[in-house]
């Protein structure tokens, strides 16, 4: 369709509550998520309200990225000059990071990233906001992660940063499973050097032996995707979190509910991310009703 083309459908009204997204313009600023998928993310929900709530004239887009992509686009986005940063998904967290130009001390440790902001130099800053955000999402449910003891599956761009953020949360003990080894012992000798002898490798989750129970690793993105682990393990009042967006009720946190378990849903390590992003990126925190 031509711009001198008449619209054939309507348009839909905009959701009640919700700020009609400003006009793209030759002044919008971007900012695009990179994955491989990208059909689940759910940031441009959240953030683009934001930007029209609070009058900033940006974009948040997704972009679809094959990871043998990645760092040709990553160095095409540093060459456009209204583009201000990157969020980053799965799987791309830790070729992120090698591709920054500057890391925090949370991506140090992690090895990963969630996103990227272009600084004044044109060079790429790396930052992780998934572990704070998932701590922070356990807290605002009234979930205590101090003295606890932690059953995490997955060492990838996610769960490393979960890691580091429970362990300085004050988890009392972390058992780290993923089904590639060298990852997995690469970031325990991470995690080791700042919290000796809290944090272990495991072949199998200890569900029997953990208040927590995390499920970082992709699986219940996909259908058919098999169970992380069995939940029928589980001590009786044992949480059981996945950091999976979409779909919202996964096998997993299904199968945890049925047997009694509290279950934490995966959109919280987002909303508990929020406020770090509008910090890092110089916008004012949201408001709350």
């Amino acid at each position: 369709m031509t711009d001198t083309e008449p619209h054939s459908e309507p348009q839909s009204e905009p959701h009640p509550g919700i700020p009609p997204q400003a006009p793209i313009s030759g002044t919008t600023r971007l900012y695009a998520v990179l994955g491989d998928p990208v059909a689940q993310v759910q940031s441009p929900g959240l953030l683009n309200p934001l930007f029209a709530e609070q009058g900033v004239d940006a974009v948040l887009v997704p972009v679809e990225v094959r990871p043998d992509d990645l760092e040709r686009v990553v160095r095409g986005l540093q060459q456009i000059g209204n583009l201000d940063g990157i969020f980053v998904t799965v799987p791309h967290k830790a070729d992120a990071a090698r591709l920054a130009d500057r890391r925090s001390r949370t991506v140090e440790i992690a090895g990963t990233a969630n996103v990227l902001r272009r600084e004044a130099d044109g060079g790429w800053l790396a930052e992780n906001f998934d572990g704070s955000g998932f701590v922070a999402g356990l807290a605002r449910a009234g979930h205590e992660i101090r003295g606890r003891r932690v059953a995490l599956a997955g060492a990838g761009g996610a769960g490393s940063a979960i890691a580091a953020a429970l362990l300085t949360a004050g988890a009392d003990r972390l058992a780290l499973t993923d089904p590639d080894r060298p990852k997995r012992d690469a970031l325990v000798d991470r995690l080791a050097v700042y919290w000796p002898g809290q944090v272990h490798a495991a072949a199998e989750p200890p569900l029997y032996d953990s208040d927590l129970v995390v499920n970082a690793t992709p699986l219940g993105l996909r259908p058919g995707d098999p169970l992380p682990f069995a939940p029928g393990a589980l001590a009786p009042g044992a949480v059981v979190a996945d950091i999976i967006m979409k779909p919202r009720e996964t096998p997993l946190l299904r199968q945890a509910a049925a047997l009694g378990h509290h279950v934490h849903h995966g959109i919280h390590m987002l909303t508990g991310q929020v406020e770090s992003y509008c910090a890092f990126f110089g916008l004012r925190a949201p408001t709350t009703g």
